[in-house]
């Protein structure tokens, strides 16, 4: 990146002048006189200086923007020459939510890295908002979402389901009264709930129960939300976490009830009845997103590929 542009934008990362000049390594008072210059040049300011952080201004988001586009080019470019130099080396920054990283990735990332060992891995972990706008920004080089308002945004490869079902404490009397349709453990792992005959349950018939659910941000709070408004009733909601495993365990220990992932339910446990939801929204389709881009580097091609040998699709 051109110097003038590389200045503006670590001043623009950082909303200091004084840290900018320490990650750029030259001093305050020349990184001070070279923004001058510069917004000498353009006649106009780039920053507002009666702000604290620094904020910028109309003139100065045009040309951090610019900046910005500018990094990402040489990014991919960087990117290129890489690949060109050894198709099997290179960086593989990964985003996930704790549920994807615990429960999916674990299996996929050891045995991508035992078979390219020279590519680096590193794995972010943050809500799906989050992770989505750091996929926007180029901080990602692949993220992870099942959320129709953020796909179009991105390059995306169909990459697995997963089911909703309805977790209840084992102990709860409401068990009792939908003994025919409740699931244990053992019929998740058999993949019972998958199968046409299954019974499901109406939401509706668990309207006085307490529920655990997920914090904004995620998924499954605004999906949860839909589930209730489609059965009809308000929840009384004991607890929003922000994590679904976190969710999962709170119900495992008898808290309260919640909406669990299928690909959470990975050993046997009698603690839980399981109940299927009659509903398209219990269905999930996660994809594999990358940045819109002109370049894939040949290590996201080979994660994505790799991805979808380890992963079935359902």
């Amino acid at each position: 990146m051109q110097q003038e542009l590389k200045y503006v934008y670590q001043v623009a990362l950082d909303g200091s002048i004084s840290r900018a000049a320490e990650h750029l390594f030259i001093t305050q008072p020349a990184l001070s006189l070279s923004i001058q210059k510069i917004e000498h040049t353009l006649g106009m300011p780039l920053f507002d200086r009666s702000t604290r952080p620094l904020t910028l201004t109309q003139a100065g988001r045009a040309y951090v923007e610019t900046a910005r586009q500018v990094h990402f080019l040489e990014q991919e470019l960087e990117q290129q020459i890489e690949d060109i130099r050894n198709l099997e080396s290179g960086t593989l920054c990964i985003g996930g939510s704790h549920y994807l990283n615990a429960y999916i990735l674990p299996t996929v990332l050891t045995g991508f890295n035992r078979k390219y060992p020279k590519i680096h891995l590193e794995l972010v972990e943050a809500s799906s908002a989050e992770l989505a706008q750091k996929l926007s920004d180029r901080e990602l080089d692949l993220t992870f979402n099942c959320d129709p308002k953020f796909l179009l945004n991105f390059k995306r490869y169909p990459a697995f389901y997963d089911h909703i079902l309805l977790a209840i404490p084992q102990e709860d009397p409401v068990n009792a009264l939908h003994s025919a349709a409740a699931l244990r453990s053992a019929d998740i792992l058999q993949g019972r709930h998958l199968e046409e005959s299954c019974p499901s349950v109406d939401l509706k018939d668990f309207e006085d129960m307490e529920f655990l659910l997920l914090s904004p941000g995620n998924n499954l709070h605004e999906r949860g939300h839909q589930l209730f408004q489609e059965a009809g009733f308000h929840p009384h909601i004991k607890m929003e976490v922000s994590q679904l495993v976190t969710a999962y365990h709170l119900a495992d220990h008898a808290m309260a009830a919640t909406f669990v992932s299928d690909r959470l339910v990975n050993s046997e446990s009698d603690h839980l009845c399981y109940y299927r939801l009659d509903t398209a929204l219990a269905e999930r389709l996660f994809y594999i997103l990358l940045p819109e881009r002109k370049y894939t580097s040949a290590a996201v091609q080979a994660f994505v590929k790799y991805f979808s040998e380890m992963i079935p699709l359902r």
